[in-house]
């Protein structure tokens, strides 16, 4: 029996309105690749530049990443086309989990697509209940994580904004924010 039909496969569900959401879903990606794990990471909305996660990542073999996003929707200019791009990307991630050839898969950003109505709530967690290995690990990041996500994750963080550098008017940091 392999190692990973032993464990109980993990839903986390990384949400509310502070900072650190992705961050955290990246530092157990590299947890993972550290235990020789194979580790899936699709990003939704991030995708028009390169990050320092995204660049350290190459480093390791067992780390697959996609970062296929048009960019931040609250900026967007078509509306219609984020709506196709973000069913594109959920097909690829049905695809990809059930290839079974991964430990963890990271869904970043995914529940802006449903606060947006792009996927429903409902259809994700109807697909993690019936595909998803139950050795697998998932964690799905972004703000406005839908009931029906919450209601069938295993453990659901809310990060809660207290103070911004921004308010500050200091920018968006190397290596801190990206």
């Amino acid at each position: 029996m392999k190692q990973r039909d032993k464990r109980h496969g993990i839903t986390l569900v990384l949400t509310g309105e502070g900072k650190g959401k992705s961050s955290s879903a990246f530092g157990t990606v590299f947890r993972a690749a550290g235990w020789d794990m194979q580790v899936l990471v699709i990003q939704f909305i991030k995708g028009k530049w390169k990050t320092g996660e995204q660049k350290a990542a190459g480093r390791f073999e067992n780390i697959e990443w996609h970062a296929l996003g048009d960019g931040f929707t609250w900026d967007t200019k078509n509306p219609e086309q984020d709506r196709r791009t973000s069913r594109e990307i959920w097909q690829l991630c049905q695809e990809k989990i059930r290839t079974r050839h991964y430990d963890l898969v990271v869904l970043d950003e995914i529940n802006y697509v449903c606060q947006y109505g792009w996927i429903s709530g409902q259809e994700i967690a109807a697909f993690i209940q019936q595909e998803k290995p139950p050795w697998m690990h998932l964690i799905l990041t972004g703000r406005g994580a839908s009931k029906e996500v919450i209601d069938i994750a295993d453990t659901v963080t809310e990060m809660r904004l207290v103070k911004h550098a921004f308010e500050q008017g200091i920018h968006a940091e190397q290596g801190i924010e990206f």
